[in-house]
């Protein structure tokens, strides 16, 4: 039985139990929005994963890719990018992998973190046809069901399934005036073997069978936008709103089967189009959470794109994003090193929790007041506790170090809190 399931029996499980606790919230009122599906618990059944809710009332959620390429194939590395990724505060981490070694990289971190663990099961699918047939274009339907199987019975906890992209959607892509076209990895492979073989998606085609073997599991079905607009250009045009109407459907029909969904989006937005974005969403998908890349609000900060991110990120969120898929400094670059993935990670963070302070979260606010506190009575140790790299600040500190410990090399003995507090 899946979480969903167990929901809307008014069944309460181990891992709402645990979530309500750790989020401060009622657990009825946790189960009744599982029930809704406005809540998912990405935790399969063939894994011990530690409990994560994403959704409505809970924090907002991040979550890092990582991953290997064809390019560039280290698995101990896509592994420590895993654990530090956990370590800096992911939620959850996605394996992307496209190189020839993905099951290893994939069981590898399935071993050593406990997060929920997501995958895009058309890149296994895709490498295989590859491989045997020459092209991804030549991938037959039982590649694609064979893919989220094995990955399902290995402990795959959320995957992203493109099953928006149809014979319809295509069409439109290729009949609108988008400059970039199709930039989902995903989406590209289904849409290409669309315009190859002239036929429907089997992935939207054979759906019911989708979530046959997604309830067996539990596996949370992350439906993928794969036509999210890669430029600003591209936002909230024909072909993007086209594919998220499909997925509003598709999001009744895995409700109705008992499987646990989520709906992924853009992408490359405008600041001024992120909150309707968001809004439509919510109500095209009836309230299901909704996982967004970003969203980059511009195109020239190559370099710097997690900024971009954590901008559209922090709007996002507070306008009614649940999940934010970090982006690293070397997105559009190449693959992230070690030190590219903490940083993406921390400004991720630092958006949820500007969004969740702006929606009123309890647990957010704590720590705020705690900051507060401790920056009022020089507690340095405290600060470097909450913060979300502790060794940034400490050594920024300790380069420029003070005789006193109630001052810092800013302000000195012209410290606007020493001098108030000495003459009150």
């Amino acid at each position: 039985m899946t979480q969903l399931y167990q929901a809307g029996k008014g069944q309460t499980t181990d891992e709402m139990r645990k979530i309500a606790e750790n989020e401060g919230i009622n657990v009825q009122k946790l189960t009744r929005r599982v029930a809704k599906g406005h809540v998912v618990i990405p935790a399969n059944k063939n894994r011990n994963t530690k409990p994560c809710g994403i959704g409505r009332g809970l924090s907002t959620k991040i979550n890092a890719n990582l991953g290997s390429s064809p390019e560039l194939e280290k698995v101990e590395l896509e592994i420590e990018k895993a654990q530090i990724a956990v370590r800096y505060g992911a939620d959850a981490v996605m394996d992307l992998s496209t190189g020839s070694n993905f099951r290893e990289v994939r069981n590898g971190i399935i071993k050593s973190t406990n997060v929920p663990l997501g995958t895009v099961p058309i890149y296994q699918a895709g490498i295989i046809a590859a491989k045997k047939r020459g092209a991804v274009v030549n991938m037959e339907e039982d590649d694609m069901f064979q893919a989220i199987e094995e990955q399902a019975k290995e402990g795959v906890d959320f995957m992203t399934i493109h099953s928006g992209i149809t014979l319809d959607t295509v069409q439109k892509v290729k009949n609108s005036e988008r400059i970039m076209g199709v930039v989902s990895r995903g989406g590209a492979f289904l849409a290409a073997w669309i315009l190859h073989n002239q036929e429907e998606n089997p992935l939207y085609k054979n759906y019911d069978y989708l979530l046959e073997i997604a309830r067996e599991h539990d596996v949370t079905i992350s439906l993928g936008d794969g036509l999210r607009p890669g430029c600003l250009a591209d936002a909230s045009d024909i072909p993007q709103i086209s594919e998220l109407i499909i997925l509003g459907d598709l999001v009744k029909r895995a409700k109705n089967a008992g499987v646990q969904v989520m709906v992924e989006g853009p992408g490359h937005v405008p600041l001024n189009q992120v909150e309707a974005n968001m809004q439509i969403q919510k109500t095209v998908c009836k309230g299901a959470p909704f996982y967004v890349l970003g969203p980059i609000v511009t195109d020239l900060a190559p370099g710097y794109d997690h900024i971009t991110s954590a901008i559209g990120g922090a709007l996002a969120a507070t306008a009614g994003a649940d999940f934010l898929c970090y982006v690293t400094p070397a997105e559009h670059l190449s693959i992230p090193g070690l030190q590219e993935v903490k940083e993406g990670v921390i400004a991720s963070k630092i958006a949820a929790q500007a969004a969740d302070v702006a929606k009123g979260h309890k647990g957010a606010w704590t720590k705020e007041l705690e900051m507060a506190r401790a920056r009022k009575e020089f507690d340095w140790e405290k600060q470097y506790q909450l913060a979300f790299d502790p060794d940034k600040p400490r050594k920024c500190r300790e380069r420029r170090p003070t005789a006193r410990n109630d001052m810092c090399t800013m302000c000195g003995e012209f410290c606007a809190l020493r001098m108030v507090r000495d003459n009150m």
